[in-house]
C-alpha cells in the first residue's frame, strides 16, 4: 500500500525566482488535457472509492504534477548541468540527451551542460573519460541515431567520488538516464549529497526498454522495440513455413517482465505460444511445451515460439558468474536451449525438422527511436528540466494515468512492472496463439 511518506517529493527549497516561462504560464487552467502546478495527481483508481466512502480529499494518495512552473529554485544564468546515461542501449535516449540539452538552453538560458562519458565511471578520475560540452549545435542531429552519444556501462561506482566529481565543476544539476540499478546509484548520490550539505538536484529519467519500470504508463524506447521485435516474429514466421516441420524460435528481451514479447506478439499474430517470465512453463510431458510444439508441427507443418529471456531460467545452467557488472542476475540463453530441446524431442519422435533461431535482442536495443517515441522521449526531457530547475531532487519522472508527475526514487525502484497471468493483456495472447494456459 502506497501512502502520502512514499509519494512526498525532495526539494532543495522554496522556489524563489521568476521563472523564464512564467509568461507562458499566466492564466493556465486544469483541463482534460493539462494540469497547473498546484494539482495533485490521485495515486490510482481506489481514491474515487474512498472519496466516496468521505475520506477527505488531501489525504488521498497523490503524486505531484510534472511541467513547469512560475518560480524556480535555481538561477539559470549560474546554473551548471550533467547529463549521464547508464546501463544498456535502449532507443530514444540520444532523443532524451537532445531535449534536456535544447530546454535548458533554449529555455532557460542555461549556459554549461556537461555529458559524462561511459555511465558513472565517467565522473572517476581514474578512468580518465574527458567530459563532453552540450550544446544546441553539438546535439543537433543525434536523434536521428541508435545509442547514446555520451556512451553507457554497467557496474556502480563509489558514490563519494561521483559527488566529489559533481563539487569540482561546481555543478548543480545532475540528469540520470538508465534503468532500476542506475536510479539506485543516484538515490546513494543524493544521500552522499545531503551528508555534505550540497544543493545539487538529482532527476531521473527512467529508461527500460522492458517497461519493468513501476508506476508510470510506458517507459520510452518500449514502443521501438515491439515494433522491431515483430520483423523477427514476422522472420521466423516466414522461415519457419518454407521448410518441412519448420520451427522458428525468437528470444527476445524481457529478463523479468514479458511486455516486448507479449505485445510483439499481438502485433504480428503468427506465433503459436508465448512464454514470459511470469508464466512458469514445463518442457516435457503429455501437456508440456514440446509434446504441444510437436502437435503443432504435426498439424500445421510449423511453428513458432517466442520465449522473453528471463522465462524458464529454472531449465537453464546459470553461466560462469552468476551477475554481471551492475549486480544483475546473469540468464542463462533460454532460447538456445529451446532449440536444442525441440530438435531432440522431434528427433525422438521420427518428426522431421528445420529449427531457425532468431535474437535480435541487440539489433533491436541499437535502432533508432520511432516518431512516438522521439516526441515521448522529448516530453520527458521537458518534465525533467522543469523539475531540476524547480529544485526538486530524488525524483524521476515519468507519465501516470495520461499525466506527467514526480515519483519518488525509492517508490520507482521498490518494485517490478510485470504482466499479470491474471490480466486482460495475457489473455489476449492466449487468445491470439490458442496455447493452453499452462504448460505443466
Amino acid at each position: 500500500m502506497v501512502d502520502h511518506e512514499d509519494l512526498a517529493v525532495r526539494t532543495l527549497g522554496p522556489c524563489r525566482i521568476d521563472s523564464p516561462l512564467a509568461s507562458r504560464l499566466m492564466g493556465r487552467e486544469t483541463t482534460e488535457h493539462s494540469l497547473v502546478e498546484e494539482d495533485r495527481v490521485f495515486f490510482d483508481d481506489s481514491v474515487t472509492m474512498a472519496a466516496a466512502r468521505g475520506v477527505p480529499i488531501d489525504q488521498l494518495p497523490s503524486l505531484e504534477p510534472g511541467g513547469p512552473r512560475k518560480k524556480i529554485y535555481f538561477d539559470p544564468s549560474k546554473t551548471r548541468v550533467g547529463i549521464v546515461t547508464c546501463g544498456g542501449l535502449c532507443p530514444g535516449l540520444n532523443d532524451v540527451i537532445r531535449g534536456l540539452v535544447l530546454d535548458l538552453f533554449r529555455h532557460y538560458g542555461v549556459r554549461r551542460v556537461v555529458g559524462f562519458r561511459n555511465g558513472y565511471r565517467g565522473f572517476i578520475a581514474g578512468y580518465g573519460e574527458e567530459v563532453v560540452d552540450l550544446t544546441p549545435d553539438v546535439v543537433r542531429n543525434i536523434d536521428d541515431e541508435g545509442g547514446t552519444m555520451l556512451g553507457s556501462s554497467r557496474g556502480g561506482q563509489d558514490p563519494e567520488e561521483v559527488v566529489d566529481a559533481l563539487e569540482r565543476m561546481n555543478l548543480n544539476i545532475l540528469f540520470v538516464i538508465g534503468g532500476d540499478g542506475s536510479i539506485r546509484g543516484a538515490m546513494e548520490i543524493v544521500r552522499v549529497v545531503a551528508e555534505r550539505g550540497l544543493k545539487v538536484a538529482v532527476v531521473g529519467i527512467p529508461k527500460t526498454i522492458d517497461n519493468d519500470i513501476p508506476y508510470i504508463d510506458q517507459s520510452f524506447g518500449f514502443q521501438t522495440a515491439m515494433g522491431e521485435a515483430t520483423k523477427s516474429i514476422q522472420a521466423a514466421s516466414v522461415e519457419a513455413r518454407s521448410a518441412p516441420g519448420g520451427v522458428g524460435v525468437v528470444k527476445l528481451m524481457g529478463r523479468h517482465s514479458g511486455f516486448i514479447a507479449c505485445y510483439s506478439t499481438l502485433a504480428k499474430d503468427d506465433a503459436d505460444c508465448v512464454l514470459i517470465p511470469e508464466v512458469p512453463f514445463a518442457l516435457d510431458g503429455e501437456h508440456g511445451l514440446l509434446e504441444y510444439v510437436r502437435r503443432r508441427v504435426a498439424t500445421r507443418g510449423h511453428a513458432v515460439v517466442v520465449v522473453a529471456e528471463g522465462a524458464g531460467q529454472e531449465h537453464v545452467e546459470q553461466g560462469v558468474s552468476a551477475t554481471d557488472a551492475s549486480g544483475n542476475i546473469r540468464f542463462g540463453d533460454i532460447g538456445r536451449l529451446l532449440r536444442k530441446r525441440i530438435v531432440e524431442h522431434l528427433d525422438a519422435h521420427a518428426v522431421e525438422c528445420n529449427v531457425r533461431y532468431f535474437d535480435p535482442s541487440y539489433a533491436i536495443r541499437s535502432v533508432p527511436a520511432n516518431p512516438y517515441d522521439s516526441a515521448y522521449c522529448l516530453r520527458l526531457a521537458h518534465a525533467a528540466v522543469h523539475a531540476a530547475m524547480a529544485g526538486r531532487t530524488e525524483v524521476i519522472v515519468g507519465r501516470r494515468r495520461r499525466r506527467f508527475v514526480h515519483i519518488p526514487m525509492p517508490l520507482a525502484v521498490s518494485t517490478r512492472n510485470h504482466v499479470d497471468p491474471l490480466g486482460d493483456l495475457w489473455m489476449s495472447v492466449l487468445e491470439a496463439t490458442g496455447q493452453p494456459v499452462r504448460f505443466e
